[in-house]
């Protein structure tokens, strides 16, 4: 079998991720690992849970007042959020 082009290693990957289609699932925790850099320390330190599924993330905030707050920066969060991740992975967030 004759080799016609040379791949990288991370591209082997990449396709490899595509083809079984996980690459949207690791966006997703990738999206999700990202909550405390957007957000900062403080705010993270309120947060009890994060999950996301099929495009929203869930986050629990044990701070009924800072839900409030963050209900009204959540499209500014979600901007954040897909812009450090280069695509658009977060399409909702949901404060419980």
């Amino acid at each position: 079998m004759k080799r016609t082009e040379a791949q990288t290693i991370g591209q082997i990957v990449d396709n490899f991720l595509h083809h079984e289609q996980l690459d949207t699932q690791l966006d997703e925790l990738r999206a999700s690992a990202l909550w405390p850099q957007v957000v900062g320390q403080g705010i993270n330190r309120y947060t009890a849970s994060r999950t996301v599924a099929r495009g929203v993330l869930t986050v629990h905030i044990t701070s009924a007042p800072l839900r409030n707050e963050l209900m009204l920066m959540r499209s500014s969060i979600i901007q954040r959020i897909n812009a450090a991740l280069g695509r658009e992975v977060i399409r909702e967030i949901v404060f419980r």
